[in-house]
């Protein structure tokens, strides 16, 4: 494990995958000075800026601004805000503005947004060229904790979420704090989802400190860059021990399988769900799917909705606007997942807080008989 080092209201966090190795920045007022930490590690003097039509009117005049003062030209591509935006139109939209741009392998292309706009930026830094330079500058807290940093980039396709992609690490991610307060409270709660999953995982004393301090971490007190870059550490412990996903990185897919399959239920629809909405709510299922199968004590369970709850998440089906379709439907998004290996399902279960573990052939029938009975018909 790498120590977080601090100075001052800032956190590093390095993620040490020898070549492929990068920092992530965590304080505030990253944004302004982006193009000074850009240019201290970058060769390259171009870069294109993708980000979506709600971050662009906040934030990308500053950054582009802050290339510039270093001699970064910037070509920038602003995109509709939502899931339906990782999809192979809007992939070769990037694709061809970074083309267009001239972008060469030491040259960047930076996302400037939430998970959407990283994981299609991402995608499409990997495949323009074979590869070339990408940095996060990650605007939820959603993906300042989470889809920034560990290189999964993609798109979803109509037979499920992030089923075509690619890996490709980041340069370096920049989580400028101070966009945080410009989040809705629903958007910034989301996010959240993610930081409790780590403390679910394998850190049982970092979700009992979460359960003592959340309040601070959302009024945005000194709790909330510790969160952040506590969350920060144990993914990238994670992405160093397994970076390719054969093992270990699993883990990180908490609440995961379930939550994607009630997203593709939704039709990636941010009205009725988004992300960290699923992940929560799948959260509470696998603890319970756990207790359920005997393998954790139901008391476990019972906390982790009590928190999820007290934080305004929604931790049932029922908690989802509109109707739900069956849960035969729900089964056959679950039996697309990525975590499926030789047609067997692959579930992340636990043995109570913090004891999470890989069940690697999950009996599909008690899924189902599991999934109709938490179904809110």
């Amino acid at each position: 494990m790498n120590a977080i080092v601090s100075t001052s209201a800032e956190r590093l966090v390095h993620v040490p995958l020898g070549e492929r190795a990068y920092d992530i920045l965590i304080g505030p007022g990253l944004i302004a000075r982006a193009g000074k930490e850009i240019a201290s590690r970058l060769k390259g003097r171009k870069a294109a800026v993708i980000t979506d039509e709600h971050v662009a009117p906040l934030y990308l005049d500053a950054l582009v601004a802050s290339l510039r003062a270093e001699g970064i030209e910037a070509a920038s591509l602003v995109l509709p805000a939502g899931e339906k935006t990782k999809s192979f139109e809007h992939l070769m939209s990037v694709c061809d503005t970074v083309l267009a741009a001239r972008i060469e392998r030491n040259d960047t292309v930076i996302a400037l947004g939430g998970g959407v706009i990283g994981d299609l930026a991402g995608f499409a830094a990997g495949i323009v060229r074979r590869g070339v330079r990408f940095i996060q500058v990650p605007t939820s807290l959603l993906s300042q904790v989470d889809s920034s940093v560990g290189g999964k980039t993609g798109i979803n396709s109509r037979h499920g979420k992030n089923l075509i992609g690619v890996f490709h690490q980041p340069d370096l991610v920049l989580a400028d704090t101070d966009v945080l307060n410009t989040l809705s409270e629903r958007e910034f709660r989301a996010g959240y989802a993610e930081v409790a999953k780590y403390g679910l995982i394998d850190k049982p004393d970092f979700f009992a400190w979460l359960e003592g301090n959340w309040r601070d971490v959302f009024a945005g007190g000194a709790s909330r860059i510790e969160a952040i870059a506590a969350s920060c550490q144990a993914k990238a412990d994670v992405v160093v021990a397994d970076e390719r996903e054969n093992g270990r990185r699993a883990l990180l897919n908490l609440g995961h399988t379930f939550g994607h399959a009630l997203e593709a239920a939704t039709e990636y629809d941010s009205r009725r769900l988004v992300h960290g909405e699923g992940v929560a709510i799948g959260m509470v299922l696998a603890h319970e799917f756990s207790a359920r199968l005997n393998l954790a004590s139901p008391d476990d369970a019972g906390r982790v909705e009590a928190h999820l709850t007290t934080v305004g998440l929604p931790v049932r089906m029922s908690d989802i606007p509109g109707t739900l379709p069956p849960a035969e439907v729900l089964m056959d998004a679950i039996a697309q997942d990525k975590k499926v290996k030789g047609g067997k399902l692959a579930f992340i279960l636990t043995h109570g807080i913090g004891q999470s573990f890989v069940a690697d052939d999950v009996p599909a029938s008690e899924v189902l008989r599991f999934l109709k009975d938490k179904h809110p018909q």
